[in-house]
């Protein structure tokens, strides 16, 4: 009885074979985490880059905000769409001097408050950067972002790192945990010495003060004693916007 050649083995169809850019398998692995991180935050700087982005003015916020919602909740969504667009006509996103962009809204790109502040920019006809954050229920991007400038990020520290690495100020409305996580990042940064003298401006003092009772830190020793001033308080859009001036937010040159 005559025996059956083996086949040969086919070394084309191995997964070692394949390209490493091409093997998602190899890509996805725990091994490969620290490359990712470099993707993602190299791909966001490319398309900033591209756009002439220099430097931004961030906008925190509630994502459950409404402009027909209950109780002050129109107000600040009304605020925070006219904060966009003032920043946008006056502060130098509108009108790019030898193709670069400065203190361009940018926002976590999701709805409520970001929603409201990229649909300001947008009215004036100025970009609106976006960084979504991949979640288990996903947040769709809002409508008023710049496509281009739309990004989704997998890792909070690289979206973190992004809306802070260009901020040349923080403008916080009302919301919950999340705006709570990103303000006090940012203030942590500010006062640990790790960001430069960016000023940060909460909207709505009284909301603000009946959510954290600030001089209970400072109280029991928590803070020192200038720390409580890293952070200041606008009652509307052009409030904030005069306090930026104050603190010498202009069109770089």
């Amino acid at each position: 009885m005559r025996r059956r050649r083996a086949t040969p083995s086919r070394p084309k169809d191995r997964p070692s074979y394949r390209l490493a850019v091409l093997d998602r398998d190899f890509l996805l692995s725990p091994a490969m985490r620290g490359v990712r991180l470099q993707i993602e935050c190299t791909k966001a700087d490319e398309g900033l880059r591209a756009w002439g982005v220099r430097s931004t003015v961030v906008v925190f916020g509630g994502s459950r905000v409404r402009e027909d919602g209950p109780g002050r909740q129109p107000f600040w969504y009304a605020e925070a769409r006219r904060f966009g667009r003032i920043v946008s006509e006056r502060g130098g996103a509108l009108h790019p001097v030898a193709g670069i962009r400065d203190n361009v809204i940018a926002t976590g790109g999701g709805p409520g408050i970001m929603e409201a502040a990229c649909r300001g920019a947008h009215e004036a006809g100025a970009p609106a950067i976006g960084f979504n954050i991949r979640l288990p229920h996903e947040q769709a991007p809002n409508a008023y972002t710049t496509p281009e400038l739309t990004f989704q990020f997998h890792y909070f520290a690289i979206r973190k790192l992004h809306l802070a690495m260009r901020a040349r100020a923080l403008v916080v409305f009302p919301g919950g945990f999340g705006t709570l996580d990103e303000l006090f990042e940012i203030l942590t940064l500010r006062q640990s010495g790790r960001m430069g003298k960016v000023p940060i401006l909460l909207v709505d003092q009284a909301y603000w003060r009946g959510l954290v009772n600030w001089e209970a830190l400072r109280e029991a020793g928590m803070v020192g004693p200038d720390d409580l001033e890293l952070a200041g308080f606008a009652d509307d859009a052009e409030g904030a916007w005069r306090v930026l001036e104050e603190n010498g937010i202009r069109v770089q040159s």
